[in-house]
């Protein structure tokens, strides 16, 4: 009996030894995660997150071996308010934390300063969300691109405006932020090549509720439509205010800040909303690869959460994880080069980088509202 009872404790101790032994061949690799979870634009920020989420959640039940050891990968979300100097501090936190990779942030204004922090760690970032052209023209090659930038939003939205709606004149706003001032700026030079007149420029900021001042000035100038450049929840307000001043009937344009299915709640059943036209970078959900079948789980993870950018950040985490398969390295010294070699079939596209980490031939969607839904025009 006592040797009996040896044995058993000697082979508890050995599995004990065994399971501690293969324990420590997991190797917890963060991956980081920036957007605002506060504030006006949470909403864009929470959807975000659930597309890095669910993303790691798929890697990890692959049980992924890089560099001889079990990969668990898990998030460091954090929260940058929509804020370029909460941004910054958000990046260097993740600096410090050794991250292996960002995805993120979502507005252009916290990631392009970001962007050079991360470059002066060598940590690499891939944006599924920011979209202004300016933020690949350091060419650090830690920056990433997974959408269509504001040149092709921008001027996709006045060509349809021009060719397709056949209308003469128009009247801009913008947010004053680098999205918004961007993708403007970039409507209004292509309207103007196209034809259009710019019969008023009006600015206000991300924090704003109240248009109706400036929306007065646009109506005496009688524009057959308005281009926004911001977010959604000053483009409901708008929506609203603009029928209070009867421009129901005025054509309402914007970039992929204001393509959201929360908009039709924020303009509070406003006719106006009928009149909205957006673009977003990208195929709509139905012509990307895998968006359909995507979709589906998402919602049943997530359900009511869905915005428009979680299908980028889920496919980002994919492509730096890929590239860590392909360097069978998690360090991103060793990972970063392998970025640019990038060949991924993700569920919105095939991701191919140009040499400055812009995505090749990128696609994009206009859409416009019926009956309070978002509805793809292409």
């Amino acid at each position: 009996m006592k040797t009996t009872l040896t044995l058993i404790a000697a082979a508890a101790f050995a599995a004990t030894l065994a399971t501690g032994a293969h324990a420590q061949e997991v190797q917890v690799v963060k991956i980081g995660h920036v957007a605002p979870l506060s504030g006006a634009q949470a909403h864009y920020g929470k959807d975000n997150e659930n597309g890095v989420r669910m993303a790691i959640d798929d890697i990890n039940a692959t049980n992924p071996v890089i560099g001889g050891k079990k990969i668990k990968f898990e998030i460091q979300a954090e929260d940058d308010a929509a804020d370029p100097k909460q941004g910054t501090a958000v990046a260097n936190k993740l600096c410090d934390s050794k991250v292996a990779g960002v995805v993120g942030h979502l507005n252009s204004g916290t990631t392009i300063p970001a962007s050079k922090i991360y470059n002066d760690c060598g940590i690499p970032h891939v944006t599924g969300a920011a979209t202004n052209p300016d933020l690949t023209k350091p060419g650090y090659k830690t920056t990433y691109r997974i959408i269509a930038n504001d040149k092709a939003l921008g001027a996709g939205l006045a060509f349809y405006a021009a060719d397709a709606l056949k209308i003469k004149t128009v009247a801009i706003i913008d947010d004053r932020t680098a999205y918004g001032k961007g993708v403007a700026e970039v409507f209004k030079t292509t309207a103007k090549q196209k034809g259009l007149t710019v019969v008023d420029e009006q600015f206000t900021n991300d924090k704003a509720t109240d248009f109706m001042a400036i929306l007065t000035a646009i109506k005496a100038k009688k524009p057959d439509g308005i281009f926004y450049g911001g977010m959604d929840a000053q483009a409901g307000a708008m929506l609203r205010q603009m029928d209070q001043l009867g421009l129901n009937r005025v054509k309402f344009f914007g970039g992929d800040g204001i393509c959201t299915a929360e908009i039709a709640k924020l303009s509070g059943g406003a006719k106006s909303l009928n009149n909205v036209v957006c673009a977003e970078g990208g195929a709509s959900l139905k012509k990307m690869p895998g968006g359909e079948a995507w979709k589906k789980r998402y919602d049943a993870k997530y359900p009511g959460q869905y915005q428009i950018y979680s299908p980028y950040t889920y496919d980002a985490t994919f492509v730096l994880v890929d590239a860590m398969k392909r360097a069978n390295s998690v360090d991103p010294k060793v990972y970063t080069p392998k970025l640019i070699e990038a060949n991924f079939t993700g569920i919105t596209t095939k991701i191919v980088f140009e040499p400055n980490g812009e995505l090749k031939n990128p696609a994009i969607t206009l859409y416009v509202y019926k009956d309070g839904k978002k509805t793809p025009l292409n």
